[in-house]
């Protein structure tokens, strides 16, 4: 399985891709105000290019448990002058994390060359043609309900079943939009709008998601499920959990791992995927 655009091409027959994730936020649940400034954020975005990862993922809307939605012209203001320069300083892909279009589509003339949505192009009916326009690739991820409301006890009858279901949907209004088959990603969504013990659900049985025969994005970077397991370890204290979680998420399935703390990861990833693929990845 390949996916090829631009000048870009990630092969998940060889290697498991990070994806750096870049809060340009001033309330995101892990990093909300660190890389608020331009600068800061251009900073540890380079930083994290040069550390190994793959794709550098922009939002400036928090969409942490509870959160409001921010103003269009805010959420622009926030990271199209990121994107502008980093366009010109990194070689790898700039990922795009929203789930409004004119944000996606301002985002991409500005150099980004993905979109992540966390609604599975559900929020706003005009992202999937956005895609489709500027042929590149979309993540398309489960929620249940919106960041407001996600955590107020969310319910399921059958968990995966479910959210199979609901990335199916997302996978055929993409079809739809004419988004090539294989420019689709699927994240299963940890965290939004699912309990403690359905995040581990979702992990211990993530190759199940693999039958949908989409590359699989999965982002478990300092959630609070961690920090539950870890005896209510803080965020800045969870480092070891992600890590552990993203080895068991790469034997399940996952071809693309979202994190925060890139450099430790690349091990961590480097080590799963040797002993996965039983060889070590020169990609």
């Amino acid at each position: 399985m390949k996916l090829i655009w631009r000048n870009y091409c990630l092969d998940f027959s060889q290697k498991t891709y990070i994806m750096g994730i870049l809060n340009v936020t001033p309330d995101s649940f892990s990093d909300g105000g660190q890389y608020f400034d331009k600068s800061s954020a251009i900073k540890r975005a380079i930083q994290m290019a040069e550390d190994g990862a793959d794709i550098i993922d922009i939002g400036g809307e928090s969409t942490r448990p509870g959160s409001e939605s921010v103003p269009l012209e805010e959420e622009l203001r926030r990271t199209l002058p990121v994107i502008e320069a980093l366009a010109k300083e990194i070689k790898i892909p700039i990922s795009i994390d929203t789930y409004k279009s004119e944000v996606a589509r301002r985002a991409l003339d500005a150099g980004a060359s993905m979109v992540n949505d966390i609604s599975g192009l559900k929020f706003d009916p005009e992202m999937p043609h956005i895609v489709c326009k500027y042929g590149v690739p979309v993540i398309i991820m489960h929620i249940k309900g919106t960041p407001k409301d996600m955590q107020k006890n969310p319910v399921y009858e059958a968990l995966i079943p479910e959210i199979m279901d609901y990335l199916r949907e997302s996978i055929e209004r993409a079809r739809e939009a004419g988004i090539p088959e294989d420019r689709i990603i699927i994240d299963p969504g940890i965290g939004f709008g699912k309990t403690f013990e359905q995040n581990l659900e979702i992990i211990h049985n993530l190759h199940e998601f693999t039958f949908l025969e989409k590359p699989v994005l999965i982002g478990p970077s300092r959630k609070a499920f961690i920090g539950k397991i870890l005896g209510d370890a803080p965020v800045t204290d969870r480092i070891e959990g992600t890590a552990a979680a993203v080895a068991i998420s790469i034997m399940n399935g996952a071809n693309i791992v979202r994190v925060h703390d890139v450099k430790e990861m690349v091990r961590v990833v480097k080590v799963a995927d040797a002993i996965k693929r039983m060889r070590i990845s020169n990609a």
